[in-house]
């Protein structure tokens, strides 16, 4: 043993219950669960006027439910629109629930250096869909929807893991806003339907 080193280890007063900690949060994890949320109604499912478009929150970490590692939003396009353009590292599948479209898919490479970033390549792929299709989203895609329909909405419903945030990897980067976007804006039922009848434009 290297017997040397024990002034160093030996050093600090400092005590903490943090096995304990670890202990006490798993016996106490069924009575806590017990008040989180099984069945989440819609009037509980939070809108949100996002540099991605418009969504409606299904499922979310700050949700109260008793989901752990999965994230999940339905989004709306009105006619003719778009989403956001986007990349983040967890992979992402949407189901079409209704309308029919397609999206621009341009893969990235790695760059490392002192510092890693992504470089997008220089092909752009498109995938049409329509209702009842599957997206998938690999890691690090860079990713937009379009509504190809000028008369009728588009709903997707997002789903992605969210244990990438907590390994400390939300490599999330919003390269393009929603047409519709508006920061101020504060969503009603009615507004929502406006969006969905084309009555209401993007500003």
């Amino acid at each position: 043993m290297a017997w040397g080193e024990t002034k160093a280890w030996l050093e600090g007063a400092d005590n903490a219950p943090l096995y304990k900690d670890l202990l006490t949060d798993a016996q106490t994890a069924p009575e806590r669960n017990a008040t989180r949320k099984k069945i989440i109604r819609p009037w509980e499912m939070p809108w949100e006027m996002s540099r991605q478009g418009l969504l409606k929150h299904l499922i979310n970490e700050k949700m109260n439910t008793r989901m752990e590692t999965v994230d999940a939003y339905m989004q709306i396009i009105p006619p003719g629109s778009r989403s956001g353009k986007h990349r983040h590292l967890a992979e992402e599948c949407l189901y079409v629930v209704e309308g029919k479209g397609y999206d621009l898919h341009q893969d990235c490479d790695i760059e490392i250096e002192d510092e890693y970033y992504f470089k997008p390549q220089d092909e752009v792929k498109k995938f049409e869909w329509e209702a009842g299709d599957v997206i998938y989203i690999p890691p690090n895609t860079i990713h937009q929807h379009f509504n190809a329909d000028p008369e009728r909405p588009a709903r997707l419903i997002s789903s992605t893991n969210r244990i990438f945030k907590a390994a400390g990897l939300n490599d999330l980067e919003q390269l393009e806003d929603a047409p519709e976007y508006d920061p101020a804006l504060e969503l009603t039922a009615e507004i929502v339907r406006e969006f969905v009848r084309g009555t209401r434009k993007a500003i």
